[in-house]
């Protein structure tokens, strides 16, 4: 049966290659997965590593845990299942959900801004208070 593990600290630059030659001394790797940011597209630093057998996902915590690997001290553990996250909405914007201002939270300006003919230094805006 497989076993997965956690594998944290690894530098941003690594690749699923990268980790799989350096994991692959424990045994036979079936899986290796890089965590990859979706905005940035880089790596978050974190992955998991699937080995064939249980005894070699023991040995690779055993031998990597707590080691160098590009610069970073890996920490390498059993990867335990996701939780299931419940799902809260965001507070703010009253019971009715309009959003906006409330009335007394408009701007500080008064209201809409008044413009003027002829520019100056302002570029034509003129706050009144």
């Amino acid at each position: 049966m497989n076993k997965r593990l956690f594998v944290a600290g690894l530098p941003f630059s690594s690749t699923d290659s990268d980790l799989k030659d350096h994991f692959s001394k424990a045994g036979v790797i079936t899986l290796v997965q890089i965590i990859i940011d979706k905005f940035s597209g880089r790596s978050k630093g974190f992955g998991f590593i699937e080995f064939e057998k249980e005894e070699e996902a023991a040995k690779a915590i055993e031998m990597f845990h707590e080691t160098d690997f590009g610069g970073r001290k890996l920490i390498v553990a059993e990867a335990k299942p996701m939780e299931k996250r419940e799902f809260k909405p965001r507070s703010g914007g009253g019971d009715d959900r309009r959003g906006g201002y409330s009335d007394d939270r408009r701007p500080s300006f008064g209201g809409r801004p008044k413009f003027t003919r002829g520019g100056g230094r302002t570029g034509g805006f003129r706050n009144d208070r």
